[in-house]
Parts: structure tokens; sequence; C-alpha cells
């Protein structure tokens, strides 16, 4: 099976989903620094970012479940510090997804302009 242009807008339209749910999972974990018995939520996913070939969505059900729901790390202190460095690295990913997607588009609109 060859990899299209409609695999790539699927992975990083995956992508940026996953990658908004982090940042809601660690904008909960700071609003909520000092809630007695919080249980710090986050998601790795940079085992997924690697090989965007991979049946992602598989991978990503599989670790989410259906409802999406992140792991939690039991009795973790927040480090608010922390929270908001990786809330940058997420910033980053979510540009990068961007503008994977962009030029996932912009190679869509090639394709249809050529084919006309």
């Amino acid at each position: 099976m060859s990899y299209t242009s409609v695999d790539a807008f699927g992975n990083a339209s995956l992508m940026m989903d996953l990658v908004a749910q982090r940042q809601r999972a660690l904008g909960s974990n700071v609003a909520n620094v000092d809630t007695p018995g919080y249980v710090r939520r986050d998601i790795d996913f940079s085992q997924y970012l690697g090989s965007m070939n991979s049946p992602l969505e598989t991978k990503l059900s599989t670790k989410l479940g259906p409802s999406g729901i992140l792991e939690e790390r039991e009795k973790e202190e927040i480090d608010i510090a922390e929270e908001l460095a990786e809330m940058q690295k997420n910033s980053l990913l979510y540009t990068m997804a961007t503008r994977r997607m962009s030029n996932v588009i912009n190679q869509m609109k090639t394709v249809i302009n050529v084919g006309k």
C-alpha cells in the first residue's frame, strides 16, 4: 500500500488533535496545581511521531481508548515550571503539525491544478 496525500492529511490531522488533547491536559495540571488529591495527567505520543507511515490510528486508539482518556500518573507532584515548559514544547509540536498540514494541502492543490 502506498503512502498518499490522503494518508498524510489524516496523520497530520490526527497529530494536531493529539497535540491539542495534550495541551488541554497540561493546562488542567496548571489549573489544579494546588488542588489536593489532583492526579497529574499527560500523554506521551513521541513514539507515534517518529513513524508517520505506521498505522497511527490503531496505535492511538489502543493508547487513548474510545473516550480519549489520558494517562494519569499516581500522586506525582505538579511542578508548575515543568508544566509550562511542556506546554511550550507542545506548542512547537502543534506548529510543526500545522505546517505539515499546510504542505499536504498545497500538494493536493497542485495535483488538482495539474489534473485540469
